[in-house]
């Protein structure tokens, strides 16, 4: 086999071992289906590591399409990015028994401080008392992203078929995006850190890490890559591809690596055991 194949051969493996993983997690939720606000967000969060994956694979079986058509597939995975964070912070909202739209906040929460940093402190004082306004704005930080990245998604795509897609207008993009997802992650760690010791039985650090690792991971080598092209660090000659598409593809072959390690952590992160605990209780109360 030569190294195009080997490659193609790994990478079907690791979407294999990434769908298994997570097909296996989201059906033991299933059969112990105990809390369906929370159950359903979780449900939405796994499936972040082989939606990834197989998009990737999608895009490393025709690393020879067009740019907009690697632009359309990063797209489909940044707009689901988009929703699981928001999920994510639903799910801290049932945790929590918190409802924005219901003017639900628990009477033991009130009145706790929030701490801003540099830069918000910019817009918001240093120190924020806990309410139903500030829940509130904490959500809108992070429900703005769900809106700017499809909107964003929808004009990238449009100006590069209409190959008005400058460099200057995708680092224009890139800041917006920077600073829209930012915003949001930066409000759930706020959130963290103000109920930390309430949502201490939930793994919440562990559950925040799958998200921001994958944010994290395909953000940053996606830059990395973008640049040691660009400086011809990595040639079309060290690989087996075209230069114009080797970045896309070699993004692609990391992601499908990458998702089979967040799917197996997602298994302890996102674990069915508190729900299964809850149902042998009622059992054994019966």
């Amino acid at each position: 086999m030569n190294p195009g194949q080997l490659t193609l051969l790994g990478s079907t493996i690791c979407v294999m071992l990434t769908t298994h993983f997570s097909v296996q997690l989201i059906s033991e939720h299933l059969l112990h289906w105990k809390k369906p606000k929370e159950q359903k967000a979780i449900l939405i969060i796994v499936l972040m590591a082989p939606i990834y994956a197989i998009d990737s694979y999608v895009g490393l079986l025709d690393f020879r399409g067009s740019k907009a058509f690697f632009m359309f597939l990063e797209s489909i995975k940044e707009c689901y990015e988009a929703l699981v964070i928001a999920k994510f912070l639903a799910l801290l909202y049932s945790y929590l028994n918190i409802s924005i739209s219901k003017n639900i906040v628990p009477d033991e929460i009130k009145g706790r401080e929030i701490h801003h940093s540099f830069p918000m402190t910019l817009f918001q004082p240093h120190t924020a008392r806990l309410n139903h306004h500030t829940l509130k704005l904490l959500k809108y930080w992070t429900w703005q992203f769900v809106v700017i990245r499809p909107v964003c998604s929808i004009l990238m795509i449009t100006l590069q078929l209409l190959g008005l897609y400058t460099s200057w207008v995708s680092w224009t993009f890139t800041i917006i995006l920077n600073i829209s997802v930012s915003l949001a992650l930066y409000s759930l760690v706020v959130f963290y850190h103000v109920f930390a010791k309430e949502l201490g039985p939930h793994k919440p650090l562990a559950k925040f890490l799958c998200i921001k690792g994958i944010v994290f991971f395909c953000f940053w080598q996606g830059i990395v890559l973008d640049t040691l092209v660009s400086l011809g660090v990595i040639r079309s000659h060290h690989f087996w591809l075209d230069v114009e598409h080797l970045e896309e593809a070699l993004q692609n072959v990391l992601v499908c690596v990458e998702m089979v390690f967040f799917s197996a952590f997602q298994q302890h992160a996102y674990s069915v055991a508190p729900y299964r605990d809850d149902i042998a209780k009622v059992e054994k109360k019966d």
